[in-house]
C-alpha cells in the first residue's frame, strides 16, 4: 500500500528500507512461439496468430513477422498486406492455457508469491526463495533456463526492487533477455526515460505533462507534489512516487477472476435477429474457460458494437448463476430484447461475458430481472 506521508525526494523510503526482490517474467511472443514450437516447419518463418478476415485482428506475431511491422491488435488484413508470406493460424487458447499452467508450475518451485497478469506474464516476489538462492538474479536465470529446457520456449525477465521497475526491466532486453535494476541504480536509471514508460501514463497524461514542460522522468521529478496534485488529482501522488522509483504494491497471488468473455467481429454487419447462432457459439467459447474452483459468475454481460462504432452493453444477474453454456446463451439471447435501438440497426461485433465472480459458498444472489 502507498504511505500517506510525502517522502524525501533525495532518499525515498521505499528504497532506503530493505527492498523487495521482484521478478517480472514475460514470455516472448507467447502464442506465436507455442505455434512455432509445435509445428517445426514454421520455425524461423513469420507466424501470425489470427483468424483471417476483413475485421479480424492479430492476437500475436512472431518476431520474424514483427520485422515486417506486424503487431498485436493490428487488423489481420493489414498484417497480411505487410507480410503476405506469413503463416496465418487461428488462436488455440486451451492449448496456450495449458502451457501457461506449466510455466506457473515452474514459478512455484521458487516462490508461492506469484501474481499472473495474463497467460504469458507474471510477477514473482523472490525476496525469500524456496531453493535458497543468493540473489533474485540467480532465481530469474534459473527460471528462464528451466522454461527453455522443459518447454522449449523463451522468456524475458526483469529483476528490480518493485513491480513497476521489474516490468520495465523485463522489456529492456527482449527477446530472450534478462535485465537487472539494483536498488542503488534506480534513480539514475529512471531519470532519462520518457514519461510514457511509467505505468498509467497514456497519451492524454503524456500530453498534459508536456504542457508543463515534462518529457522525461527527470523533468517530472522536478515538479513539486502540490503542482502534480493540482493538475492530476489523485494521480498526482502516483506520478510523484513513480518518478522516484517508489511502488509499494505487494505481489498478490491468487487474484480472484473478475470477468471472462469472448467476442467476434463480423465480416458483414448483422441485425439483432441474426445473432442467435453467434451468441450460442460465444457462450460455448466462454464456458470452456470457466473453472468452478474460481467461483460462480453472478452476472451475464452482452456487448454489441454498431456499424458506426457505438458500444452497447446489457447485463443481467439471475437468481442462480449460469450452470451451463446453454443457460449462458439463453440469458444472452434474452438480453437482446433489452436493446432499444431501431430494429434496422446493424452490428459489427457481438460479445458474451461473465462477471461478478463470487465464492461458490456465498448465497447473496440478487433477484432475477426477467
Amino acid at each position: 500500500m502507498q504511505n500517506d506521508e510525502v517522502r524525501n525526494a533525495a532518499a525515498p523510503a521505499a528504497l532506503t528500507a530493505a527492498p523487495r526482490k521482484v521478478v517480472h517474467v514475460d514470455m516472448d511472443a507467447f502464442y506465436a512461439s507455442v505455434e512455432q514450437r509445435d509445428e517445426p516447419a514454421w520455425r524461423g518463418r513469420p507466424v501470425i496468430v489470427a483468424w483471417r478476415g476483413r475485421r479480424s485482428v492479430v492476437c500475436a506475431a512472431s518476431y520474424e513477422a514483427r520485422e515486417f511491422g506486424v503487431r498485436s491488435a493490428m487488423p489481420a488484413s493489414r498484417a497480411e498486406r505487410l507480410c503476405p508470406d506469413a503463416v496465418f493460424t487461428p488462436p488455440d487458447f486451451p492449448r496456450y492455457r495449458a502451457v501457461s499452467t506449466q510455466i506457473r508450475a515452474i514459478f512455484r518451485r521458487y516462490t508461492d508469491l506469484v501474481e499472473p497478469l495474463s497467460l504469458d506474464e507474471a510477477y514473482l516476489d523472490v525476496t525469500h526463495n524456496k531453493p535458497g538462492l543468493a540473489t533474485a538474479t540467480a532465481v530469474a536465470k534459473q527460471i528462464r533456463a528451466e522454461i527453455r529446457e522443459e518447454l522449449a520456449l523463451n522468456a524475458s525477465a526483469g529483476v528490480a526492487p518493485n513491480k513497476f521497475l521489474a516490468k520495465i526491466a523485463s522489456d529492456w532486453r527482449k527477446p530472450n533477455g534478462l535485465f537487472v535494476i539494483q536498488p542503488h541504480e534506480v534513480q539514475d536509471f529512471l531519470a532519462p526515460l520518457a514519461v510514457r514508460k511509467l505505468p498509467g501514463v497514456g497519451g492524454a497524461t503524456e500530453s498534459a505533462l508536456a504542457t508543463l514542460g515534462v518529457a522525461t522522468v527527470a523533468d517530472l521529478r522536478a515538479l513539486p507534489l502540490a503542482a502534480l496534485n493540482a493538475r492530476f488529482g489523485k494521480q498526482g501522488r502516483r506520478l510523484y512516487e513513480l518518478a522516484r522509483g517508489i511502488d509499494e504494491r505487494a505481489v498478490c497471488p491468487d487474484q480472484p477472476r473478475r470477468s471472462l468473455s469472448a467476442e467476434t467481429t463480423f465480416e458483414q454487419d448483422r441485425r439483432l435477429t441474426e445473432l442467435d447462432e453467434t451468441l450460442v457459439d460465444l457462450a460455448a467459447r466462454v464456458w470452456r474457460h470457466v473453472d468452478a474452483a474460481e467461483g460462480h459468475a453472478r452476472t451475464v454481460v452482452l456487448k454489441l458494437k454498431t456499424a458506426d462504432f457505438r458500444i452497447i452493453t446489457r447485463s443481467h444477474t439471475p437468481a442462480a448463476p449460469p450452470d451451463s453454456a446453454a443457460t449462458l446463451a439463453d440469458i444472452a439471447r434474452r438480453l437482446l430484447g433489452r436493446v432499444e435501438l431501431d430494429p434496422a440497426t446493424r452490428y459489427r461485433l457481438a460479445g458474451v461475458g461473465l462477471a461478478n465472480f463470487r465464492d461458490p459458498d456465498e448465497d447473496d444472489a440478487q433477484p432475477g430481472l426477467f
